[in-house]
């Protein structure tokens, strides 16, 4: 059987670049263009061209095999509507250049968890759940996924819509305004405090990188086999199933660093836009959570080796 080729949309990024890594003998990589974020009609016209041209690479190399795995997307919980709006037209600018009749194709939407399930007040949250975003982050998220399902409806293609809790490991982008394990390894490697604007108390789901990567493309190849060749769309929640509060982040950093990490504790915004307790269940393929995961300190001591060789190298 011919091995779908895949286009990895965000390869640059936490989750895209370890998709890429653990793509193995589930895909063969389609080497997508380069795509300037910043400047967004480019941008799109940049993916449409990329999706018309994976598609027509399929029909050659892969028997007319071909997933698109978006990982794109900048966004954070405080980001500005603006920016938002233009990952929504990147998206569409890239379905819009797949085909009509999507025969042998398949989608996986990276989505948020916490986004989307953020006003609920009612965990742990499954894919049973009510959805009630709080800021425009997690409303962006639900229009994204209202996108793709629409899309793979009418074009009779499946779709797989994860929606991904705390993702964590090596990788992540410093410059973003989240990724707590990331910043507090980074703030102890570089000798200074790091600013924790929640509570002590708050829940969080926290995956380990390699984890959800593996959990994306087991979850395409369930959808393939599911599909039949219809507009199959599935919501999963790719989760580790045991939430942490930040105390008990900080006592196993603590383990890890040897010494007690320091922390300056503060009030912020866009903590109002947060929900205290993120704890996920996940009820749909539950087969495919039935793995061994990453322990979280050995997560950690990762994402921790990681930066110490991103900080080495930027200076030196």
């Amino acid at each position: 059987m011919n091995l779908p080729l895949t286009w990895v949309v965000g390869a640059g990024g936490l989750l895209g670049r370890h998709v890429v890594e653990r793509l193995g003998g589930r895909g063969v990589l389609f080497e997508g263009p380069r795509v300037p974020w910043s400047e967004p009609e480019r941008a799109q016209a940049v993916l449409a061209d990329a999706a018309a041209r994976l598609v027509a690479e399929a029909s050659e190399r892969a028997g007319g095999r071909w997933q698109v795995v978006w990982c794109a997307g900048a966004g954070v919980t405080g980001a500005t509507k603006e920016s938002l709006d233009d990952e929504l037209a990147a998206l569409a600018a890239a379905l819009g250049g797949l085909p009509d009749q999507g025969r042998g194709g398949a989608f996986f939407l990276s989505s948020s968890a916490g986004g989307v399930y953020a006003g609920v007040g009612n965990p742990p949250y499954s894919e049973e759940s009510p959805v009630k975003p709080l800021a425009a982050y997690g409303f962006a998220k639900l229009e994204a996924e209202r996108m793709v399902a629409d899309w793979a409806r009418r074009t009779a293609t499946p779709a797989l819509i994860g929606r991904i809790a705390n993702l964590y490991g090596p990788g992540q982008n410093l410059a973003k305004a989240q990724g707590l394990v990331s910043q507090l390894c980074a703030a102890f490697l570089q000798r200074r405090p790091s600013h924790i604007w929640s509570s002590l108390d708050t829940l969080r789901d926290y995956l380990y990188v390699t984890d959800c990567a593996d959990l994306v493309l087991d979850g395409l190849d369930r959808l393939r086999a599911e599909a039949s060749g219809g507009g199959l769309v599935v919501t999963k929640i790719l989760a580790s199933g045991q939430a942490l509060t930040i105390g008990s982040v900080l006592g196993d950093l603590r383990l890890v660093f040897k010494k007690r990490p320091p922390i300056v504790l503060g009030a912020s915004p866009a903590s109002g836009l947060q929900a205290r307790d993120l704890s996920m269940r996940s009820v749909v393929w539950p087969e495919l959570d039935a793995r061994p995961s990453t322990p979280f300190a050995v997560g950690v001591q990762r994402t921790l080796n990681d930066l110490q060789r991103r900080l080495l190298e930027a200076s030196g």
